[in-house]
Order: structure tokens, then sequence, then C-alpha cells
């Protein structure tokens, strides 16, 4: 199957747990959005229409108390015995007094008329309450307005009414009461009515807010026009039928719904503002608990495989599944550290044995020619009887022996000789073959010796893992006390861990009989490191009873000793070649007896890169 355009998994534990929180975050925010997009929208909507709702009420409110207001202050005029008498008798004096400019400003209206019940007009009068003038245009247009209308039906009934008429171009809200006497007495003799002219501004003042009155294509019932800022509001105004005869249009701000908007778009940038912060802080705090430690696990580990240097990993103490793991990993790399130790001991030793083995079955093999010559040497006998031969020649000293005794003393004689020498030609073989199984066992013990001065192989070691283990037997090794100290920083060299450490425990060996001989109880053994260039030197000070300077050339000799009473001296000599062997050097530096002494090894650095945390 082809794998082409396949996406794959990410292959480290970071990453994957880093796709994971990206999904996790991701989701979230998908989820929490859609959450408060269901809770937040719907509700300012609601609210946003209640409120719409309530600019419609109050319009509407508005609508019919400026015609309420109209209709009270004619209700006062049809149920007034003056009105009742006038519309019976006309008279002048009514009219200057009740329709006078004066009584038109008070009751705040600029039509007023009186009509039968044929709609004839009795009178009729339009007023600029500005200018308080009268507008004979305006009067016209009421007049016909009043010739078109139904007073009965208008009235619905009832002894007054309110609505709102066109005329002209001018909307009034009109109030229409029957003319009856004070107490609502009376057959009805006809019909006052008023008109107030309504404009925008006055809308505008009552509803507080700018609004429009369109005369032209009334809406029949209220709509709502939302738009992406404003809303427009279109209300009708009822004419005396019902029906609308103007249209109240204005536009109100979509506070709430942009309210709600921001409110989510803020909710939800915060929200994932704050689920980002999360996911990040949960991210580091994973890196830095989790897949910091085990990087550390996973480099020492590498470390490990590359030098083959069983270090522990150093780490803060934790009471955690990671601790648990760093502590099971160090105990493990005890476990291995001490066996591979004693696998290498047993390995050199078992090598040595092994190797002394081989020689010595050589050497046997070697030397059996020789044992079969001296045995058969041993177990042949003398050829000729010695006393016998002097005997015989006794007798052929004598002059007076027969001649064939003689002849046959002769012939006895170089029966004789010539047996020795076939014997003497037999032992000369028999040295010559001894002689080279000789050099032949030579030969094994020479090539033994060189390969005894074979270098060893060298691997990575840490030279202060080697001081501190050493530093443990040495100290409790004697029955003085000694104080040691040394780096407890890992430092890496070129050497071979077992000749090196065998080099070490001499040296702090030599140091604490050289403390002894002092005749104190206690001492001190202080180990230095130092790097010179590509080397790098290991400083061994004791405070024993040291050496004389002149003696320091014949330190390293077979055989030689510091101290009179002891004999050997094999320790420094087989130091210094080990060392030699290793591509290093081992000197020997005092001041003089009682002045201490020094030892300074000299081993190539290994560049080997430790990471961080990891200590032997």
């Amino acid at each position: 199957m082809p794998t082409r355009g396949r996406l794959k998994a990410p292959a480290s534990l970071g990453a994957k747990l880093v796709l994971i929180l990206t999904g996790v975050g991701v989701v979230g925010a998908a989820a929490l959005t859609l959450m408060l997009a269901t809770v937040i929208t719907p509700s300012f909507n609601q609210l946003e229409r209640d409120a719409v709702n309530a600019h419609v009420a109050r319009t509407e409110a508005v609508v019919h108390d400026v015609s309420a207001k109209v209709e009270n202050a004619v209700r006062d005029y049809g149920d007034w015995n003056s009105s009742y008498d006038y519309m019976a008798n006309p008279t002048r004096a009514f009219e200057e007094e009740s329709f006078s400019t004066l009584a038109m400003v008070n009751l705040d209206v600029n039509g007023m008329a009186y009509v039968r019940p044929d709609r004839s007009i009795v009178i009729a009068r339009w007023l600029d309450l500005e200018k308080q003038a009268d507008v004979p245009a305006m009067r016209a247009q009421l007049t016909t307005a009043i010739s078109k209308l139904d007073f009965p039906r208008a009235l619905h009934g009832q002894s007054s009414a309110g609505f709102f008429m066109r005329l002209g171009d001018t909307l009034a809200a009109v109030g229409v009461a029957q003319v009856r006497k004070s107490d609502g007495s009376g057959s009805p003799r006809g019909y006052v009515l008023m008109a107030r002219a309504v404009t925008a501004s006055q809308l505008s003042t009552l509803l507080q807010l700018k609004a429009s009155l369109a005369l032209d294509n009334p809406v029949a019932e209220v709509t709502k026009t939302p738009g992406t800022t404003r809303t427009r509001i279109a209300v009708p105004v009822p004419g005396p039928d019902g029906r609308s005869v103007a249209t109240a249009t204005y536009t109100v701000p979509r506070d709430l719904s942009t309210l709600g908007t921001r409110m989510l778009v803020l909710a939800v940038v915060g929200s994932s503002i704050l689920l980002a912060i999360v996911l990040l802080v949960l991210r580091r705090m994973i890196a830095r608990l989790v897949l910091g430690p085990l990087k550390r696990v996973e480099q020492h580990m590498g470390v490990v495989r590359a030098s083959g240097t069983l270090g522990l990993l150093t780490d803060k103490e934790r009471d955690d599944e990671i601790g648990s793991l760093v502590t099971s990993f160090n105990s493990m790399l005890k476990q291995l550290k001490d066996l591979r130790e004693q696998l290498e001991v047993q390995s050199f030793s078992l090598g040595r044995s092994e190797s002394a083995v081989a020689v010595m079955h050589n050497v046997r093999n070697a030397l059996n020619p020789i044992s079969t010559v001296l045995s058969q040497g041993l177990g042949t006998g003398a050829p000729m009887d010695r006393a016998l031969l002097d005997r015989a020649l006794g007798e052929l000293a004598g002059e007076d022996i027969p001649a064939v005794r003689r002849q046959k003393l002769v012939a006895f004689l170089a029966a004789a000789i010539e047996s020795v020498e076939q014997e003497r030609s037999d032992r000369r073989e028999q040295i010559t073959i001894g002689r080279e199984a000789l050099h032949h066992v030579l030969e094994i013990i020479g090539q033994q010796q060189e390969a005894a001065h074979e270098r060893p192989p060298l691997d990575a070691c840490d030279i202060t893992d080697i001081v501190a283990q050493n530093a443990t037997i040495a100290r409790y090794s004697g029955e003085n006390s000694i104080a040691f100290s040394f780096p407890s920083k890992p430092q890496w060299v070129m050497a071979n861990r077992v000749i090196l450490s065998q080099v070490v425990g001499n040296l702090f060996a030599n140091a604490a009989e050289a403390i002894a001989a002092t005749g104190r109880t206690s001492g001190s053994i202080a180990v230095t490191i130092q790097q010179k260039g590509e080397n790098t030197e290991i400083h061994i000070r004791d405070d024993g009873e040291g050496f004389d300077p002149s003696t320091a050339p014949t330190l390293f000799q077979r055989g030689f000793s510091t101290r009179a009473h002891k004999s050997g001296g094999l320790g420094l000599h087989w130091c210094a070649n080990s060392m030699l062997a290793m591509e290093g050097r081992l000197d020997l530096l005092s001041d003089g007896r009682g002045t201490g002494a020094k030892a300074i090894l000299t081993l190539g650095t290994a560049q080997l890169a430790q990471p961080s945390g990891m200590a032997a």
C-alpha cells in the first residue's frame, strides 16, 4: 500500500504529548466557543428583542397619549351646556370666547370645528400656534377631511374618540365628541372636533430619539428590520377606522446584540488565552517533571552504551514514579557495575591463569624430550666394565702372553673402544636433542615475556570512581585511620580499568604503609586531578615518611624498596611498566624523609561528552 500523503505520528514522547495537548486545546476552545455562543448570543438577542418591543410599546403609548390628550380636551367641549346651546343657536359671543386664539393656545390644538349631524360645518378654524395666526389652507384641508369623516363609525358607539387623520401633507391627532349637556343628557346636536398637528420633531421629542413620519404607503403593522448595527422600527399610526394613516419610523442601536457579540468574542478570546496559558504551563511542567528526567535517563543510557562506564545518575530526590525509576535505574547500574567489575577481575585473573597454564603446558611439552633423554641416560649402564678393561690391558702389557691370548685381548679391547665410541655418539645425539628442547622452552618463556609487555586495550574510565573505590578499600584495610579527600566530579581518562585500579590500589597501599612507618595512628591521602593539554594528571599526596630525593631514579627498579625492613620491591616496578603500557607515566616526588610523598599519574584525557546530572 502506498504511504504517500499519509501523516506519520510523532516518534518522541514529547512530540506526542504536545500533539495531544494541542488537540485538547483546539477541541476545548471549540467546545467553549460553542457553549458560550449557545448561552450568550441567544440571551442577548432575547434582551435586544425585549428592548425593541419596549420601544414599540413606548411608541404606541406615545401615539395613544397624543390622541388621548386631544380626546380629553374635545370631551370637555362636547359635554358642555354652552356647546349644546351654541349648536342650537350659534352666537358670535360664544365663538369669540370659546374659539378665540387664546382658547386654542391654552388647549394646545391647531384646529377646531363644530359639525352638525349631517356633517355640515357650523364653524371651523386652523391656527398656527407659534405665529398665532389663521392658516386658511389648513382650514380648507380640515373642512375637506370633515366632509369625508364618518363620525358615528369613528366614535364606535362612544361619546368621544381620538385618532389620527391626514390633512394634506400634515398628520393631525384628532379628537371628536358628541355635543351634549354637561351632565351628558340630551339628544346629541352634533359633534365638536379638535385637531393637533403632529410633526416628526414633536414625535422625536416625545420618544427621545430621532424619528420620522411617513404619510405615503403606511405600514399596516409594526415592522422591525435589524441591520448590522441598528434596528429600524416602523409603527403604524391608526386612523378613524383603525387602519394606518401614517408610519412613525426610527432606528435604535443594537447595543445589546453588539454587547453580546463583544462579550462572546471577549469570553472566547479570554478563555482561549487562559486555556493556552494552562496548556503552556502544563506542557512546561510535563517537560520539566517528566520529559526532562526521562531525557536525562536516556542521555545517561546513551553515555553508558557509548563508553561502557556504569556511572550512576544523580538527580534530586523525588517521591513520584520518576524518582522510583531513577532509583531502580541506579540500583540496576550498581548491580551491573559490581558484576562487571567482578567479571573483569575474574576475566583478568582467568586470562592470567589460562596464560600461565598454557605456558606451563608448552614448557612441559618442551621439557619432555629432556626428561626422556635424562631418563634414558640414567637408565643405561656403562658399555664395558672398567676393572675388566684394566685387567685386559695388564695382560697385554706382559711379554710372555701367548699369541692367541693376545689376539683375543686385542679384539676385546677393540670391541670395548667401539662400544665407548658408540655410547659417546649416542650421548652427543641426546645432548643435542636436550639442547633443542631447552631452546624451545626459552623461546616460549621469551614469547610470554613479550606478551606481558603488550599494550592492554584502553577504554574511557572515570578515574574519580576508581579512586573512590580504592579509597574505600584502603580506608578499612589497615589499622591506621586514614582520611581521604578527592574530587567528586567525574574525570575521564583513557586506560585499562582493571590495571589502573590495581595501580591506584598499589599506590594507596604504599601511602598507607608510609603513614604507618611514621609511628602515627592516623594520616591523610589527598587526590587532585588536573588537566594538562590533552592529558590528565592525577596527584596522590600522602603525609607519610617520604623518601630521599636522591633515591628517586632507583624507585622503579626491580627489587628496590624505600623501607629497609621490606624486600622484593616489585609493586612500583610493575606500576611504572603498567602505566607505560597504558601510554601513560608514573612519577614519584618527595622533599625528603618526614615530608611525605606525591605520586603523579599521567594519562590521556578521554574525549567523552557527559550529560548534565551524571556522576560516578
